[in-house]
């Protein structure tokens, strides 16, 4: 073990055995090893059953405990989290309890962030009213999905507006995708969305350089390269959108900058301030999150340099991706869905199998290790992202993983 992560200990590829092993047989096995050995379909159940007690832990520890109250009403770290990971529960079991207190629980955070000055999906309005609007949907509910699109259109996202994902333009245009995907294309207009798209480009283009990076963006001062604050985000919600050549040539160099640039182990710097502080295996800062928009990248631009540096990035979450903290933002479950991208955009059961490999570590072990001390619990232990909503949010989408996504990053 180091600071950072556990040893992983776990060949690149096991094949599923036939039958679950009898109760007496091998005693010896590692019982990692025995769960990563089961048939899909028996492994599949174990992973939903854990999931559903966790959802209903984090009911009652940010719900009902709470006596209903919303002080955090983020998707990030507060009550919302809960509401999306019923919503995934829902669409997995066809609970319509889920459905209902997911109805529920947004209407408690819409009242509670009618004054937010945060416009993104997961620490603004936005996403309140984008996950109302498609629950709604869900429910039926006509005149509901009205109100939260009338709420959600009258969101403005201001001149002075940061760009990246967690504050920022892309953000916002990430709750925009969410609705279109959901509720129909142009349910929130290229006419509404491309001047924000063009903003980001022209902010990006007085950074950048033609001869280095011809986009470069700032979060405090500093030139970031991760999901979170920086290029990794920005360039993977633009990647979503009908671009110009000459904006979509821009993405393209600047994601081979950052290629060019990477760590020879092939992790990412988390700032261009800091190009030898190889430490970070997160979504949010490092190879993690960098793979995803590697593998968006590959499929719009159908050019193999970028599924073959996403393989690479994938190689470095597989050696240092058991991080002793469980999240998704910067945990386990997070770095798991570097596998689950790459094997549903190659079809590879090797990519499968590190994916399983990773959640199995987590219905194995994680409670023993939070409750021991060796691995953080989250600062928001109950939260999507950084707590255990993100565990069972993965263990989900583990029961059909050719279409398993990052939550609110993946669309």
């Amino acid at each position: 073990m180091t600071n950072r992560y556990f040893e992983n200990f776990m060949t690149d590829f096991v094949k599923e055995k036939a039958t679950v092993p009898g109760i007496d047989e091998d005693k010896q096995e590692d019982s990692l090893l025995k769960l990563l050995a089961l048939p899909y379909p028996t492994l599949s159940e174990k992973l939903k059953r854990a999931a559903l007690d966790l959802k209903e832990t984090i009911v009652v520890e940010t719900w009902g405990f709470t006596r209903q109250n919303v002080e955090d009403f983020t998707l990030y770290r507060g009550t919302l989290g809960t509401a999306f990971l019923l919503l995934k529960s829902y669409q997995v079991t066809n609970n319509k309890s889920d459905l209902d207190l997911c109805s529920e629980i947004i209407k408690a955070c819409d009242y509670a962030s009618s004054d937010s000055k945060f416009v993104t999906f997961l620490f603004g309005r936005a996403g309140v009213c984008a996950l109302g609007a498609v629950v709604a949907k869900h429910q039926d509910n006509e005149q509901m999905v009205d109100y939260y699109l009338t709420q959600f259109k009258e969101i403005k996202v201001s001149e002075d507006a940061l760009d990246e994902l967690i504050f920022g333009r892309a953000g916002y245009l990430s709750a925009c995708l969410f609705l279109n995907k959901n509720l129909g294309n142009e349910t929130i207009p290229s006419t509404h969305t491309r001047p924000i798209v063009d903003k980001i480009i022209e902010n990006g283009r007085k950074l950048g350089t033609k001869e280095k990076s011809p986009l470069m963006f700032e979060y405090r001062g500093e030139r970031q390269w991760g999901v979170a604050h920086g290029l990794a985000g920005i360039l993977n919600v633009l990647m979503h959108f009908e671009l110009n050549p000459d904006a979509l040539k821009d993405v393209k160099e600047t994601l081979k900058y950052m290629i060019k640039n990477r760590f020879p182990s092939g992790n990412y710097p988390k700032k261009e301030e800091d190009m030898k502080s190889d430490l970070l295996v997160y979504w949010c800062h490092g190879a993690s999150g960098v793979a995803l928009t590697l593998v968006k990248a590959a499929e719009v631009f159908e050019d193999k340099e970028f599924l073959e540096a996403a393989i690479d990035a994938s190689k470095v979450v597989w050696d240092r991706g058991l991080l002793k903290k469980v999240g998704i933002c910067h945990g386990i479950s997070g770095n798991a869905y570097v596998f689950l991208s790459l094997y549903r955009m190659t079809g590879n059961v090797e990519f499968l199998h590190k994916a399983k490999a990773f959640a199995c570590f987590l219905l194995d072990r994680a409670h023993k290790l939070i409750s021991g001390g060796e691995m953080h619990g989250g600062d928001n232990r109950y939260s999507l992202f950084e707590g255990i909503g993100g565990m069972g949010y993965l263990f989900l989408d583990m029961t059909d993983p050719v279409n398993a996504k990052f939550p609110t990053h993946e669309v």
